[in-house]
């Protein structure tokens, strides 16, 4: 596993840090690592993301029974008339 060393963070982005750390229950290098792990995708998550991508695509070009979907202000008038 890497280490990784940051220099010259600005005062402020450290108090920054130091409190959301604090405020999550923990260390800054613990927030630092979570924070590079939700922002910073890789190549695995980049590719499960473009797979997601494709389905969700083809999901939404596939219809089925008579191929039109509701109009929701339709639906809104149904609902509102029972």
């Amino acid at each position: 596993m890497a280490t990784l060393y940051v220099e010259n963070v600005p005062d402020d982005l450290y108090e920054a840090l130091r409190k959301r750390a604090k405020s999550q229950h923990r260390s800054i290098a613990a927030e630092v690592l979570w924070l590079l792990k939700m922002h910073i995708p890789t190549e695995k998550e980049l590719a499960a993301r473009e797979e997601a991508f494709h389905k969700l695509m083809e999901f939404r070009f596939t219809r089925t029974g008579s191929g039109e979907l509701p109009d929701s202000t339709e639906m809104i008038r149904e609902d509102r008339e029972r």
